[in-house]
């Protein structure tokens, strides 16, 4: 199988060492002029940096940004933490959270020794589903390290909202667990189909290719409980979103089976002057139907915030 996509002309992978307060490596990618405003995408729970699709990538590089794309600790080839605590994440659901290897404060702080470790100041935060949280978290706790902040399929971890269609779960976790390269790309079709959009074509050749990429960069199922575990116990931002002071855009669609899109509401809701985008018909991915829309909204959003600051 191939990407259909771009990948002839994906810059070299590279690779960060000694990122952060816990010294770990991150694997990333940059598009584009490293003159140009930079964009750090983060992805979300057991996504790769190789879950942005490259042309989306490109097509932002085109538009005068500097992209930039990594792997999250436990995903891809940044650092797995192999030797940490077996993740138990019915018991973390429960309220036990003493499995929990790490928060999204730690990850958040992987992404800003990311940035740290290229010589960027501050960048523009474009992330999506964990990402989101992940990034609303950066703009929380290292607030001049952002220049913007987009927050898509994503939600506050306040309970009660953006809460996931119990029927997708059923999907997400029936039958066995796949292991083989055959079984992980055809249980990432079927979570596709049960939560991805209804108002946009689905291209499942892209899904398989890029399911089968990720397995072979580094699949790592104890690595992905790691990290909805630390989702669970980063609690609620609400309140700290409220001290968010820098241009945010918050898109979610509103066929999103994964997140509700309750979450994006409230996101938007918890951060003054955020710019709320529902989106009809989109589901928990971003098809390629989406994105002239979802690049032109990019652009300006950056752009606005860049001419905030006089850059």
């Amino acid at each position: 199988m191939r990407l259909v996509d771009r990948t002839d002309v994906a810059p070299a992978e590279e690779r960060a060492t000694g990122v952060g307060p816990h010294g770990i490596d991150v694997a990333y990618q940059r598009f584009g002029d490293p003159a140009a405003p930079p964009v750090l995408l983060i992805m979300g729970l057991a996504m790769q940096m190789v879950h942005w699709p490259d042309s989306l990538c490109h097509e932002l590089a085109d538009r005068g940004l500097h992209v930039i794309r990594f792997d999250n600790r436990d995903a891809g080839r940044s650092t797995h933490l192999t030797g940490a605590p077996v993740a138990d994440l019915p018991a973390a659901l429960a309220g036990d959270l003493s499995s929990a290897s790490y928060t999204l404060s730690d990850m958040a702080a992987d992404a800003v020794g990311l940035l740290d470790a290229l010589g960027i100041a501050s960048a523009h935060l474009v992330a999506a589903s964990m990402g989101g949280e992940i990034a609303q978290t950066v703009a929380i706790e290292h607030p001049g390290r952002v220049r913007s902040l987009t927050s898509i399929m994503a939600t506050t971890g306040q309970a009660g909202v953006g809460q996931p269609d119990p029927a997708a779960l059923r999907v997400l976790f029936a039958g066995p667990p796949a292991t083989t390269r055959d079984e992980v790309v055809a249980q990432t079709l079927r979570v596709a189909r049960a939560v991805g959009s209804t108002g946009f074509t689905i291209d499942e050749a892209d899904i398989a290719a890029r399911a089968a990429l990720a397995f072979d960069r580094g699949h790592d199922p104890p690595g992905i409980a790691r990290q909805a575990i630390a989702q669970v116990a980063s609690g609620d931002r609400t309140a700290r979103l409220a001290a968010v002071d820098v241009p945010t855009l918050v898109i979610h669609g509103l066929a999103d089976r994964m997140r509700d899109p309750s979450g994006g509401r409230a996101t938007a809701a918890a951060i003054a002057g955020a710019e709320l985008w529902l989106v009809e018909g989109l589901g928990h991915d971003l098809p390629r139907g989406l994105w002239p829309e979802l690049v032109r909204r990019l652009v300006m959003h950056v752009e606005r915030a860049e001419a905030r600051h006089g850059r």
